[in-house]
C-alpha cells in the first residue's frame, strides 16, 4: 500500500516537480473534450424511471370521499393526500396544507405573507425596519436567495456534526428581536448531510427569542432519502409545543425526489394558530391545488409504506455513487492534507473542504476540462465563503461511469490548486 505523503510538508523543490506533473495530466483531461454536468442535484433518468407508473391514464377521477378532482374546492387538498404526509412524517393531518409541486414556492409564499400581513398579531415583517435571518452553513443557496430577495440581513452560522451551533444560535436569537427565522434541513442536510440530534431539536423548540414571531423554517427535502438504515429525526412540533411555543415552526416536505420533481405534491404544515392564519390567506390567493395531480400520486404511492419501499429503490440506485465519491476521494486525496470531506448516510450531497483559498481555482480548473461544478461560495449567504474552502458534490444526476471519470478529474483538480496555493505562499 502506498502511503501518500501530506502536502504541506513536501519542500519547495518537491512541491514544482509535482506541479509539473499534475499540470502536465491536466493537460491530457482537457484534451478529452469531456461534457459533464454535476452542478445541481437532479435524480438521473434511471431514478425518474421508478416512477413512471404515474403517467398510466386514470379514468376514475374521485378522491376517496367522492370528490371530483377535476373540479374546483378543497383547498388544503386531498385528505388522502394529507394523512400520506401525516402517516409518512409522523405529523397532524389536520395541520398540512397538501399543495402544488414546489415546497420551495411555500417556502417563498410564507416569507410573502410575513412581510405583508406579519403573523401571531406581530408588526408585519416588512414594516419592522431592519430584518435579519440565520443560515446554517455549509447550506442550500436557494433558501439564502429566498431571503436575500426580501431585503433581510443574512448570518451565518456554523452547522456542526449534530446541527446549528446552537450556543451560538441560542444567543443572537435572545439579544436580537431582528432576527425573525433560522433555516433548517434538518436530515441529510444540503451539502453535508448533517442530520439534526434530538438535542438540537430540543434545544430550537424551547429557546427564548426577543422576536415574538420567530419562525423556524423546517424544511425536511430529505426525510425519506435514506442510503442505508434510517435515521430518525426529533419532532420539532412537538419540541416547540414542549418548549411553550407551538407556532414556532413551519414544515415543509414534497415527492419532488420521490416521484418526479416539477411534477411532484409540496406540503406544508404549521402549528395550529399559523395554520389557520396561513391556511385563510391562501384562501385568498387560490381556489385550491392541482388535485388531479395528488389523485394520481397518492394512487401510485398507495400509502408511507408504498414510500418506503420506493425510496428503498432510489437508494439502491443511488448508493454506489456515493460509494464512488467516498471512494476516489479516500484513495486520491486520503492523507494529502489538502481536503475534508463528509460521508453522508443520506440525501443527495457531499460536502468538500479545500485548503483555504481554492475552491474557486478547484472548480474553475474542473470546469476548464469539462466537468461543470456548482459554483464555489454557493453554500454560503451571498455566494461568499469566507475562506474560498467549500463545495458542492452532486454525485445524482451521472452515471456510474461518468461519475467515476468526473470524480477522478475532481481529485486532480483539488491537487492542481492546492500545490499552486502552497507555492504561492
Amino acid at each position: 500500500m502506498v502511503v501518500m505523503r501530506n502536502y504541506n510538508s513536501l519542500s519547495e523543490a518537491d512541491l514544482r516537480t509535482l506541479l509539473g506533473q499534475l499540470e502536465t495530466e491536466y493537460a491530457r483531461w482537457q484534451a478529452r473534450g469531456l461534457k459533464l454536468d454535476m452542478s445541481r442535484g437532479k435524480p438521473a433518468p434511471s431514478q425518474l424511471d421508478l416512477s413512471d407508473g404515474l403517467l398510466e391514464a386514470m379514468t376514475d377521477f374521485h378522491a376517496a370521499d367522492g370528490t371530483d378532482c377535476r373540479n374546483y374546492g378543497v383547498l388544503a387538498g386531498l385528505p388522502e393526500m394529507r394523512r400520506l404526509f401525516a402517516e409518512l412524517l409522523g405529523l397532524d393531518p389536520e395541520l398540512i396544507v397538501a399543495a402544488g409541486n414546489s415546497s420551495l414556492n411555500l417556502m417563498y409564499d410564507v416569507i410573502s405573507q410575513l412581510m405583508v400581513f406579519g403573523i401571531g398579531g406581530a408588526t408585519p415583517w416588512g414594516k419592522a425596519g431592519k430584518l435579519k435571518f440565520l443560515c446554517p452553513v455549509p447550506g442550500y443557496d436557494r433558501h439564502f436567495r429566498i431571503t436575500q430577495d426580501f431585503g433581510f440581513e443574512l448570518i451565518p452560522v456554523a452547522l456542526r456534526s449534530e446541527g446549528p451551533d446552537m450556543d451560538e444560535v441560542e444567543k443572537i436569537v435572545a439579544a436580537d428581536p431582528s432576527v425573525k427565522g433560522i433555516w433548517c434541513v434538518p436530515l441529510y442536510a444540503n451539502p453535508s448531510g448533517v442530520c439534526y440530534s434530538g438535542e438540537t431539536v430540543r434545544r430550537l423548540g424551547a429557546m427564548k427569542c426577543a422576536a415574538p414571531d420567530f419562525r423556524i423554517f423546517w424544511d425536511n427535502a430529505y426525510g425519506v432519502h435514506h442510503l442505508y438504515e434510517p435515521v430518525p429525526l426529533a419532532d420539532i412540533f412537538a419540541a416547540c409545543a414542549a418548549g411553550g411555543n407551538p407556532n414556532r415552526a413551519f414544515y415543509f416536505f414534497s415527492t419532488s425526489k420521490i416521484t418526479y420533481p416539477g411534477a411532484g405534491v409540496a406540503m406544508l404544515a404549521a402549528g395550529p394558530d399559523d395554520f389557520k392564519e396561513i391556511l385563510r390567506r391562501l384562501g385568498s390567493a387560490i381556489i385550491s391545488y392541482d388535485k388531479m395531480n395528488q389523485l394520481r400520486t397518492i394512487r401510485f404511492l398507495g400509502d408511507a409504506e408504498g414510500v418506503r419501499r420506493l425510496m428503498k429503490k432510489h437508494a439502491e440506485e443511488l448508493r454506489p455513487k456515493f460509494e464512488i465519491v467516498a471512494g476516489t476521494l479516500a484513495e486520491e486525496l486520503g492523507g494529502a492534507g489538502i481536503g475534508e470531506w463528509t460521508d453522508p448516510k443520506g440525501g443527495y450531497f457531499v460536502s468538500f473542504d479545500t485548503l483555504p483559498g481554492c475552491a474557486k481555482a478547484t472548480v474553475a480548473l474542473a470546469a476548464g476540462a469539462g466537468v461543470k461544478m456548482t459554483g464555489a461560495g454557493a453554500t454560503w449567504p451571498l455566494g461568499v465563503d469566507p475562506e474560498d474552502r467549500n463545495i458542492r458534490i452532486a454525485p445524482t444526476y451521472p452515471t456510474v461511469s461518468e461519475l467515476g471519470t468526473a470524480m477522478k478529474l475532481f481529485t486532480l483538480c483539488v491537487k492542481l490548486a492546492a500545490v499552486r496555493k502552497l507555492l504561492a505562499k
